[in-house]
């Protein structure tokens, strides 16, 4: 599956943000779809990923403030942002994998380019 992120850009603290995942190839109703974020200087973290169901996780830096969706009609998959902080600039990545459950980045085999997310303060 080939993947394709879109949606970053330059906003304001407390701002919100939709990011896409455009998805094409293989099955993408059979994937896991993740989100990871890496900033300047730090490895990249997982954000939130969706079972092929709809089943959702979140780390705990993007419960109550980020959304992730999907829909496998339209092979895509969403991060909504909101609440942004400063801390959250960053390049957000989308990824996928066959298999549930996974948080790491080494256990992800589909990526997309990143798109950029700044935050001012």
């Amino acid at each position: 599956v080939q993947l394709q992120a879109s949606g970053g850009g330059l906003v304001q603290a407390g701002d919100s943000l939709s990011l896409s995942c455009a998805a094409s190839g293989r099955a993408f109703s059979r994937y896991t779809v993740a989100w990871f974020r890496q900033a300047p200087g730090n490895e990249r973290e997982f954000v939130a990923s969706t079972s092929v169901n709809g089943g959702t996780n979140y780390a705990d830096s993007a419960k109550g403030r980020f959304t992730i969706s999907r829909d496998n009609a339209k092979n895509m998959g969403y991060l909504q942002l909101n609440d942004l902080r400063p801390e959250d600039t960053a390049v957000y990545y989308c990824a996928a994998q066959s298999y549930w459950g996974a948080t790491h980045p080494s256990q992800y085999g589909y990526w997309g380019q990143g798109t950029l997310v700044t935050v001012s303060s």
